[in-house]
């Protein structure tokens, strides 16, 4: 059940000039979250900004396990408020929201698939999945400075992969070639991947994974205005029992889905 708190600022460190990472003390939450689920900020204490933001939860920290991590883009007002929060100041933070990813317990190998930013839910997740596993991870980005949490990764035993478009670092292309390259080396038998990036991204990890027969979880990106599954401003399609269709909630169904549960052609950017 989500929580709200006033959450102390230990950390805000910038990462270039486009993301940064935040550390918050918030033992009611990190304390019962699981990898995939997010938080809800509120970037200042005036009413402006109106709206809460969403943000993936990076990382428990394993030393303080009363601390979590949100790993951010700055890309609007938003965020450019939150990056120019102190060490010292409070948040008003609510979580732990939505469903996570569901550890496959009978995979013999975990692939994780992250486009730039989309990387921000899959740290938290290689913590629970490394110790005893094989993991590895598929990271894109479209310079360097988009590769975000490789040595962290490393650090859990998490063999990297890396891509750029610009050729700077690692294979010149997608992530998604890379994950077309390992799947074509095989084999995908016991292989489960859980992806988080751009939608067109995602689409195409989703048929790829399709066609590889492989397990695929994605964790879906969305505008939000409650979070808490009230407004129905976040739907996703998905396929159902009606030949239709159906959407849910990217807030409260989701943000983690089976990547065949999604009726991809409907899929917009956000």
């Amino acid at each position: 059940m989500p929580v709200e708190l006033r959450a102390g600022i230990v950390e805000n460190k910038r990462l270039g000039a486009s993301y940064a990472r935040m550390v918050l003390d918030a033992p009611p939450i990190a304390s019962i979250a699981r990898p995939g689920q997010f938080v809800t900020v509120r970037v200042s204490d005036s009413w402006d900004p109106l709206l809460r933001r969403p943000f993936s939860i990076h990382r428990v920290d394993p030393d303080d396990p009363g601390r979590l991590e949100i790993l951010y883009a700055i890309r609007g007002r938003g965020t450019a408020l939150l990056a120019e929060a102190a060490p010292g100041a409070e948040l008003s933070v609510i979580g732990p929201m939505g469903r996570g990813f569901r550890i496959d317990e009978q995979a013999a190998h975990h692939l994780l698939v992250a486009g730039g930013i989309g990387v921000a839910p899959l740290l938290f997740l290689a913590q629970e999945l490394a110790p005893g596993r094989e993991v590895a991870l598929l990271l894109g980005g479209k310079t360097e400075a988009d590769l975000l949490a490789a040595d962290e990764m490393r650090s859990l035993g998490v063999r990297v992969e890396l891509s750029t478009e610009s050729g700077e670092t690692g294979t010149k292309g997608m992530v998604t070639d890379l994950l077309e390259q390992r799947l074509s080396a095989g084999p995908t038998d016991g292989l489960a991947i859980y992806a988080c990036g751009p939608v067109p991204m995602l689409r195409e990890v989703s048929a790829l994974a399709l066609e590889a027969g492989a397990a695929c979880q994605v964790s879906l990106e969305a505008r939000m205005a409650c979070g808490l599954g009230a407004c129905y401003g976040c739907v996703a399609p998905v396929r159902s029992e009606d030949p239709a269709g159906g959407y849910e909630r990217v807030c409260a169904d989701g943000p983690v889905f089976d990547a065949s549960a999604i009726r991809w052609e409907e899929m917009w950017p956000i």
